[in-house]
Parts: C-alpha cells; sequence; structure tokens
C-alpha cells in the first residue's frame, strides 16, 4: 500500500449515504481519498501509514457539510477566516440565492442590485468588483486572496431577478420577446461558465414581476443544461400551499429539478401544516418530479426590512423605494398594505410589528435598534411602530436586516424528516446581531435534533448534509466517503458536537468539531481556524 499524506486512524464513519456508520482506517493523499480499510485494528490486516496519523477514535468522520442555501457572495472575498462556515464543518457554499447576486451584470446593475441587497451583504465598498459575467466571478473565487483561494468552496446559482435586470429592468410588466431572449441567452451563458442553476426571489423585486410563463421558459433553458431550479416561491404564509404548488406545476412543465429554497411554513396560518406541503410533495414525487428542499432548523427568519413592503412600492428600484417612503400620502398607503390588507412582501399576512426585530444597520449612530423589535423600538419613542420602521428605512438607505420570528417547532420538524430534505444555513453574515443559523446551522441539526431530540439518527442526518445535496449539485466526487472522492472530510465529537451560537451571542463557534479538511488540507485543526485557504468554485459538470 503506497504511503499516504495523512491516515485517520480507528475512526468511525458516516459516509454520506445513510447507511449505517462503520470503524475504519481513512487514508487521503494528493486531495483524495486513497484507501478505506474498515475494522482495521480488529482485522488484523494491513493498516495504511501516513506522513501523519491522526488518532480519531471517539470521533465521527462524515463528508464536509454543504450548505444548501448560503448568502456568502461577498464574504468569501472580505474575510480569508471565514469561520462562521468553516468552523461549523461547511466545506462548500451555493451561492447566488433568491434571485439576487452580483453576476451577470453590466455597470449600470452592478450598482443598483449592491444597493438592493446591502441588507444581506453590505455595500461592497470593501470589494473590487473587477467582474461582470458568472465566468468572471468564478474565476474572481478561483482566485481568492493573492491566487491562494477562499476559506470554503463555492458553487453559484444564476440569480433570476438581477438577470430581469438586466434584460427589462425594475418595471412590473411583462417581458417582451426580445427581452426574454436575452434572459434566455444570458442563463444559457451563466450554465455554460458553470453555475448549478437558478435561483428566483419571488417576493423580490424585481424578479417577483415575472409570471409563470417567463419563469418556464427560463427553466427549460435550466434543464437544457443539467441544472436546477432553485425559487425562493411566491409566498410563505398567506397562500403558502398554493406557492409551493406554483412552483412544482411549472417546473414539471419546464422538464427541470425542483430545489425549493428554506422550505418553511411560518407564520400563523400555517401552524401544524407542514404535513399538507409534504404531501404534496410526496404526490409529486411519485408521479416523477424531481424535487428536493433545505431548511434551516431554526423557527425565526430573516430577511431585509425593506422585503415586508408591498410589491408596487418596490417598482423602479432602491432610489423609487426611497422617495415613496420619504412622501407622507404613499407612505400611508404602504402603511394600510402592511398592517391591514397583508403585503406581498409580507407573504400575504398583515405585519406584527412585535416579531419583526432589527437584526443589523448600515449607519453604526442607528445601533440603538439592534436586538429590539420594532414594536418596542416604537414604545420607547412614544410613536406608532410605522412611523418607527420608516424612519429606520430612510435613515439607513434601506439597509436594517431582521429576524422575523414566526416559525413553528411542529412544522421544523417534521420537514426535516422528510427523505429529500438536506440544509441550509440562508445565513446573513453581516449586522450586529445576525440570525444564528449563519454560525450554528450544521452542529445545531448534530447537536440538537440528532443527539437531544432523535429527530433524525446521526447517519440519516449527515446524508441529508452531505450526500443528498452533493448529488442535487450533480458533484461525481464529493458528498460521499468512498475511496477516489475529494477529501472534504469533517470530524466531530456526537457527544459534545453543538452550535455555540445563540440570538443573545451569534457570533459564538460551536463546539465538538476538531478537525475540517478540504481538499485534504486541514482548515480547522484541533479545533482552530489554520490559515489555509483550499476553496475554490465548484463548477457545475456536464
Amino acid at each position: 500500500m503506497d504511503h499516504a499524506d495523512l491516515v485517520i486512524r480507528d475512526v468511525d464513519v458516516a459516509d454520506g449515504s445513510g447507511a449505517p456508520s462503520y470503524r475504519a482506517d481513512v487514508a487521503v493523499r494528493d486531495g483524495r481519498i486513497v484507501s478505506i480499510v474498515q475494522e482495521a485494528a480488529a482485522a488484523g490486516c494491513q493498516r495504511p501509514r501516513g506522513t501523519r496519523e491522526l488518532d480519531a477514535d471517539g470521533l465521527v468522520l462524515a463528508p464536509g457539510f454543504i450548505d444548501m442555501h448560503a448568502h456568502s457572495d461577498l464574504a468569501l472575498l472580505r474575510d480569508p477566516d471565514h469561520s462562521a462556515k468553516a468552523a461549523q464543518g461547511v466545506t462548500l457554499e451555493v451561492l447566488g440565492q433568491d434571485g439576487l447576486s452580483y453576476a451577470p451584470v453590466d455597470d449600470r446593475t452592478l450598482a443598483e442590485v449592491r444597493r438592493a441587497i446591502t441588507g444581506w451583504n453590505g455595500y461592497g465598498e470593501d470589494i473590487d468588483f473587477t467582474w461582470r459575467s458568472v465566468g468572471e466571478y468564478l474565476d474572481r473565487l478561483d482566485h481568492g486572496f493573492d491566487g491562494e483561494g477562499i476559506a470554503v468552496n463555492a458553487a453559484y446559482l444564476i440569480p433570476q431577478g438581477t438577470v430581469r435586470m438586466l434584460a427589462v429592468g425594475w418595471e412590473d410588466r411583462d417581458a417582451t420577446p426580445q427581452e426574454l431572449d436575452r434572459m434566455r441567452q444570458l442563463v444559457a451563458d451563466g450554465l455554460r461558465e458553470g453555475a448549478v442553476g437558478m435561483s428566483s426571489g419571488l417576493t423580490y423585486t424585481p424578479g417577483m414581476y415575472a409570471k409563470d410563463a417567463e419563469l418556464t421558459a427560463l427553466c427549460r433553458v435550466v434543464a437544457e443544461h443539467g441544472g436546477y431550479y432553485c425559487p425562493h416561491h411566491r409566498s410563505y404564509g398567506a397562500g403558502a400551499l398554493a406557492a409551493y404548488e406554483e412552483m412544482v406545476a411549472l417546473t414539471r412543465e419546464a422538464g427541470c429539478p425542483l430545489h425549493l429554497a428554506h422550505a418553511t411554513m411560518n407564520f400563523g396560518v400555517n401552524e401544524g401544516k407542514a404535513p399538507d406541503l409534504l404531501a404534496l410533495l410526496d404526490t409529486a414525487l411519485a408521479g416523477g418530479a424531481d424535487i428536493t428542499l433545505d431548511t434551516y432548523p431554526y423557527t425565526p427568519g430573516c430577511t431585509t426590512l425593506v422585503a415586508m413592503l408591498p410589491s408596487w412600492a418596490s417598482e423602479g428600484g432602491p432610489e423609487a423605494v426611497l422617495a415613496r417612503l420619504r412622501d407622507d400620502t404613499t407612505a400611508e398607503r404602504i402603511r394600510h398594505h402592511m398592517e391591514v390588507l397583508g403585503a406581498d412582501g409580507c407573504h400575504g399576512v398583515p405585519i406584527e410589528w412585535r416579531t419583526i426585530e432589527i437584526s443589523g444597520v448600515s449607519d453604526p449612530d442607528l445601533g440603538w435598534y439592534v436586538g429590539r423589535s420594532v414594536q418596542e423600538a416604537a414604545d420607547l419613542r412614544g410613536e406608532a411602530p410605522w412611523v418607527t420602521a420608516r424612519r429606520l428605512l430612510v435613515e439607513d438607505g434601506l439597509g436594517p436586516t431582521i429576524l422575523q420570528h414566526v416559525g413553528h417547532e411542529e412544522n421544523v420538524r417534521a420537514i426535516m424528516r422528510h427523505p429529500v430534505h438536506t440544509g441550509g444555513s440562508d445565513g446573513i453574515l453581516r449586522g450586529d446581531k445576525p440570525h444564528p443559523r449563519a454560525y450554528g446551522t450544521f452542529p445545531h441539526y448534530l447537536g440538537r435534533y440528532v443527539r437531544e431530540l432523535g429527530v433524525l439518527s446521526l447517519e440519516e442526518c449527515v446524508a441529508h448534509l452531505t450526500g443528498r445535496p452533493a448529488a442535487r449539485l450533480r458533484l461525481p466526487d464529493r458528498g460521499l466517503v468512498r475511496e477516489g472522492y475529494r477529501a472534504d472530510l469533517v470530524l466531530f465529537d456526537p457527544a459534545t458536537v453543538a452550535a455555540g451560537s445563540t440570538f443573545e451571542a451569534p457570533r459564538t463557534l460551536p463546539t465538538g468539531i476538531p478537525h475540517v479538511l478540504i481538499d485534504g488540507r486541514f482548515v480547522v485543526e484541533d479545533g482552530r481556524r489554520t490559515d489555509v485557504l483550499a476553496g475554490r468554485a465548484v463548477r457545475r459538470t456536464a
């Protein structure tokens, strides 16, 4: 047996398939798994030898975790450490989510999208936006920091809202035939350049202005190139089931695989209704549909405050939104839609300001709001909550991020049990008080929902976080512990693994994950982030 670079000895292997774990020695050479010798010590067979040998007795070895819904599009380029994900055991993130990201763009749309999603990623004044196409963005990720790469691997979804911004603008209207042709070409180009699929944000402008026929046409292009469609669909509140059904129907018509983003059933109207969603999916799956989904293991959601506004208030882009907010008459119309009618931005449910917690602001002088609900801040100011929310949106240039406390634990548990479920953090990393899922999703699954609650077995949970997402991404050599596969690996202690992050201290790193490897190189070693930058762009394969 050839000498290995690393041998991981006497480790319990949860291989990512969901099969029972087994004890083995695992040898790594040149960034790949070259040998797996099961029950090596007991069998008395020749054991692999390595330049380094790691005693992993008591630890579980799993494939690196895949974050199927990440918002690290700029974070990977500004933070070489990126412990928020690396320390969790995440070795691959899927970017370009919710229909809004930074490629493909031109000079006009780059400025617009930077402003539109300031709440997700900051404005990016510290980023050199040298790219315009999807391929150029992926090349920039490959280059990373001084050509050495980035903290973890990254795949990319073409953002349909950004594509519409390029071809149509911010208008609420149907695309012309020529505009639709351009959008199809932009999607095809992005897929040829390495994107794994297309995302939408159908409660975010301008992507939400696309009707089903337009989305179906684009999904046909995605299917032709072997990608998948990942929609943040039109409602997670009132009408949620109809919104899920809409996505299932249009992707079936287009012949396109479907991956449902952060597939929650939130708000009071959906309490206890997860079985209705799962029955819908089971019927579609039995009929031959290709469907997967992701969730995070928490009840509150996280987005931007401006996303709560009705869609008509966001037509025309960020500057038009601010102009409407400054106009008293229009602002009163916005309030009425949000508080009385139920704005589409708030998923058709009248907003409850006590559930809206400010988690971050762009202007440090407004930090007083962070950690308070809009209702609490308004009470302290002695004014109506809409007055407070309107002021904050204007003064912070649409920058505030929010936690929305509207979820239901029984729905969270039911959905994560489903066989097509995968893990996604939906982690927004900016803000003084981000959602703890950004730093804790994957250890929280293993600590809370496996060890403490027994909602999933350890092997099944690992499969949800590794092998199943890798299959959706069509990665031929990731997501399983197999000979010949890339050595993207995580070692964790099943007795102690846990999320350190909480709502009170959201940037606390997890415990019980001593080692993380990407391409056989330690990015986390003995619980500490190394200076290794082994991450690269992971491009779609044919």
